[in-house]
């Protein structure tokens, strides 16, 4: 996993509630377990007219949020059904950041474990951080992990709260995986203990 300190990077403002995961993946890209890929799907019925072609209303298809990797969103992003294919999706299209006023569970712990940072922020500070990204779409917002601060140069200065645990894991981009295998010397050790002391296992 990609580890995640400090992102200076354009936001895109999806100003909408309530964003579930079929929106944000619709079910028929679910037959994939491979984590790349799925990008261009993302936002699919939001994104693209029923021929296929790019919905140029959409505001992840205006040209000047194109490759934006922040999102400002409205409440309650990542609701609905439990799938992992939408932070994966999310994340292949090149978002490495949500903002929100709030997150759905399953979809906040997934997001974290691989490589996206989910910030909740009150309401007031996400309606800002939307209006000043939303009139200057070239605006670079400051995201930095270690501070826990979101800036926009000397214009604002926004501080979040962060899981200590979460806050490590993304900072030396450590999934499950990736925590497991700082384990290894001791894994190994008792791999070659068990196999010296029960040979019939």
């Amino acid at each position: 996993m990609e580890a995640f300190t400090k992102l200076s990077a354009r936001a895109a403002p999806l100003n909408m509630i309530n964003i579930d995961t079929d929106i944000i993946i619709p079910k028929q890209f679910l037959k994939t377990v491979k984590r790349t890929g799925l990008g261009v799907s993302a936002f699919y019925n939001l994104r693209y007219d029923d021929q296929g072609a790019e919905n140029p209303d959409f505001i992840l298809n205006k040209p000047e949020y194109k490759g934006a990797e922040i999102l400002i969103t409205g409440e309650n992003f990542g609701c609905g059904s439990s799938r992992e294919h939408a932070p994966w999706a999310i994340l292949d299209m090149g978002i490495r950041c949500i903002i929100s006023s709030s997150f759905a569970d399953i979809f906040f712990n997934n997001s974290f474990k691989n490589g996206i940072l989910p910030i909740e922020l009150p309401q007031k500070q996400v309606d800002a951080l939307m209006k000043e990204v939303s009139d200057n779409p070239d605006a670079i917002i400051e995201v930095d992990l270690k501070k826990q601060t979101i800036t926009r140069g000397n214009k604002f200065s926004y501080s979040f709260n962060v899981d200590p645990f979460r806050k490590r894991c993304l900072l030396g981009g450590l999934d499950d995986i990736g925590l497991t295998m700082q384990k290894n010397n001791v894994i190994s050790e008792f791999e070659k203990n068990r196999n010296t002391d029960k040979p019939w296992i």
